[in-house]
């Protein structure tokens, strides 16, 4: 089979297209032809060597969609010829910019039919991570009010469908063009996060209860400033490995609950995609797909993950 593949840590330029053979299947694995993967930032901390993946030479990608194309001896909840997508690859084990993919029953589910493979694979990792911040760590409830900061990133045009579809009132920042776009997707209220008001704005539009925050290292005082009494925060992500509250006694004063999660360790991941593959098969949250690559275009992909702007997700169809 044809899969991506880095054989020393690098930058996008070290991802190279090697010929190897289909991954061995153990009795509790799924090996499912891929249809489409999906590009995170993560998968670059892994090829850069931030995060340390297992030996290399190592293939990157959480997620997936695809066929089940043959299944272990102790798999009952699977067969030959099933829809699936998944996630939770490329860490642990080797992931899923390839042709095929061997994977554990515990970080997949069925796909439904009408939900394309390309949307599977794009709201898988970021799904589940949206829903373990919202539901699992903030335990969002109807008609309380949610900061979800970057709405047009991968987790926040997921995470301000998912808050929206708990009947809670949805605040999120993004750059002016994707404003309307945003409102579509159920957004009560759109920023500009370059906005010199931006907290005031936040507290008019209503003081959140619940803050989804990408970039602590940036916005985690500002959250203290904002939210309301009692506000869960739930930290996805930095691009700063420091961060900290420059006024400890205000945050404190609030009685703030700061929790920070990665969503690898998301006890059950299979149980968290069948609900989400419920909400897109109902039409509540729609991923966005903003640009197709074939296997031989997953280094700009991965460029293009970090540098350029779109709103929610890129694909790789092998």
């Amino acid at each position: 089979m044809r899969a991506v593949r880095f054989h020393e840590h690098g930058g996008p330029e070290v991802l190279r297209v090697d010929d190897i053979d289909r991954p061995d299947l153990n009795d509790d694995e799924l090996l499912v032809s891929v249809r489409t993967t999906a590009v995170n930032p993560v998968d670059t901390y892994f090829r850069e060597g931030s995060y340390r993946p297992g030996d290399l030479p190592w293939i990157p990608g959480s997620d997936f969609a695809g066929v089940v194309e043959a299944v272990g001896v102790d798999v009952e909840e699977f067969a030959e010829g099933d829809r699936v997508f998944g996630t939770g690859l490329g860490n642990d084990r080797p992931g899923t910019c390839a042709e095929y993919v061997a994977t554990p029953t515990d970080r997949v589910a069925h796909l439904p039919e009408g939900v394309g493979f390309d949307e599977g694979a794009a709201v898988a990792l970021v799904g589940v991570t949206a829903w373990r911040a919202l539901v699992d760590h903030a335990g969002l409830e109807p008609a309380e009010s949610c900061l979800v900061h970057g709405g047009s990133g991968g987790v926040g045009h997921v995470a301000v469908q998912l808050a929206a579809a708990t009947g809670a009132r949805v605040t999120t920042t993004a750059s002016g063009q994707y404003h309307d776009r945003l409102d579509a997707l159920g957004t009560r209220t759109v920023l500009d996060y370059a906005r010199d008001d931006l907290a005031d704005a936040v507290r008019e539009a209503g003081e959140p209860n619940v803050i989804l925050d990408h970039r602590l290292d940036d916005y985690l005082q500002f959250d203290a400033d904002v939210a309301a009494q009692g506000a869960r925060v739930v930290g996805i992500g930095n691009e700063d490995v420091e961060a900290g509250f420059e006024n400890v006694p205000a945050a404190r004063s609030k009685e703030l609950t700061v929790t920070l999660m990665s969503m690898f360790n998301t006890p059950d991941i299979s149980a968290v995609l069948a609900r989400l593959a419920r909400l897109v098969a109902d039409g509540k949250i729609v991923p966005e797909i903003a640009q197709v690559y074939s296997l031989d275009e997953v280094d700009a992909a991965q460029r293009d993950v970090i540098e350029e702007s779109f709103l929610g997700k890129l694909v790789v169809e092998p």
